[in-house]
């Protein structure tokens, strides 16, 4: 049975050099392997590297490198699928890593009788400082982050609405065909919604683990949580039915200060003391929780700061997003996704290995 492990890239030279190393020692057979790259224009040298992977010669049945113009994910998904041949397709990000028996686990699982299949991916933080295992030990939190069952190792089988790092029978592909390219941060959301719609299970399988690297500055992880929330806002009118009620925590939560203030200045602050002693009961308590973590950190008592500014990005990201959805419905009103979607379909049936 062949295997596409698909990744797309852009500027990511510094952290291929692992997951490249994990590709290469796979314990699936190589020759039943096939490894697609897609680079999204990079400046640096990540194509030099995927060229320099593919030239190493690991006994791949193939490996495919494919540049992509457009540079959002979507696109250079849709781009690694159109080139993918393989019975099952895999998609890894660029900042993962993949223990030895990562594709065996997943063709196994898929030829248990599911169609799409991952695991568990915790977070791990690169080049460890005090500083770098605070801000992951707030990504880890499901106060800080997220309650999504899959960024934490399965401890059973069970079935959910969405898997990172999944595998997918070609059948599911062709099925639904690829990404919505008018989707930024939410086109995983959007798509798994559809596999859903078509029937299909998303099986998460305690045998299965990948690992994703946080951001490794306070900053690049607002950044993050902005577009995350940002990107929320705007699928609500694209695609509600892919969004569930935790996404607009941290919008409520901010919709919640303003509303309070505004309560106090007018002079009744007492909401807004209720608000901010429930909140930071919450906060205390999981920053608390943290430090029974491993690795506990000195820095760790700032994740009460943390926090909360992890939050109002996301939800001053949500409330932005939702302000644009007509300049953006307007901007893509004639936009070509829905049929590129089709040609996904097309293409990935047209490759399918007899």
């Amino acid at each position: 049975m062949l295997v596409s492990l698909c990744m797309i890239a852009y500027n990511e030279s510094k952290a291929l050099k692992g997951l490249f190393r994990d590709i290469s020692l796979q314990d699936y057979p190589h020759d039943q392997i096939e490894v697609v790259f897609v680079d999204s224009m990079s400046t640096d040298n990540t194509k030099e590297k995927m060229e320099k992977f593919r030239d190493a010669d690991y006994g791949f049945a193939n490996v495919a490198i494919v540049q992509c113009v457009k540079k959002n994910q979507a696109s250079s998904w849709n781009a690694a699928l159109m080139t993918a041949k393989g019975d099952i397709i895999i998609r890894v990000d660029a900042h993962a890593r993949i223990p030895r028996n990562f594709v065996s686990r997943n063709v196994y699982n898929i030829n248990q009788g599911e169609y799409v299949v991952g695991g568990g991916r915790p977070n791990i933080s690169s080049n460890v400082s005090s500083w770098k295992l605070t801000l992951l030990a707030a990504e880890d939190s499901l106060f800080g982050s997220s309650v999504a069952s899959y960024r934490r190792p399965a401890t059973q089988k069970e079935y959910m609405d969405s898997l990172f790092h999944a595998a997918y029978r070609r059948e599911v592909i062709q099925t639904v065909g690829g990404f919505n390219e008018d989707l930024g941060r939410t086109e995983d959301n959007e798509f798994h919604y559809r596999i859903r719609q078509a029937g299909y299970k998303m099986c998460c399988c305690p045998d299965i683990i990948s690992y994703q690297h946080s951001r490794n500055d306070l900053k690049s992880m607002i950044r993050q949580k902005y577009s995350n929330g940002r990107w929320i806002g705007l699928t609500l009118s694209e695609c509600p039915g892919c969004l569930s009620y935790f996404h607009f925590a941290p919008f409520l939560f901010v919709m919640a200060i303003l509303g309070c203030s505004v309560f106090a200045l007018l002079g009744f602050p007492m909401l807004l003391y209720i608000l901010l002693i429930i909140y930071g009961m919450f906060d205390i308590v999981n920053a608390v929780g943290c430090c029974t973590m491993k690795n506990v950190q000195p820095q760790f008592i700032l994740l009460p700061i943390i926090f909360p500014i992890l939050h109002v990005s996301y939800g001053i990201g949500t409330a932005v997003g939702l302000i644009q959805i007509p300049w953006w419905q307007k901007q893509i009103r004639n936009s070509p996704a829905k049929a590129h979607i089709e040609k996904v379909k097309r293409k990935v049936a047209k490759n399918t290995i007899k």
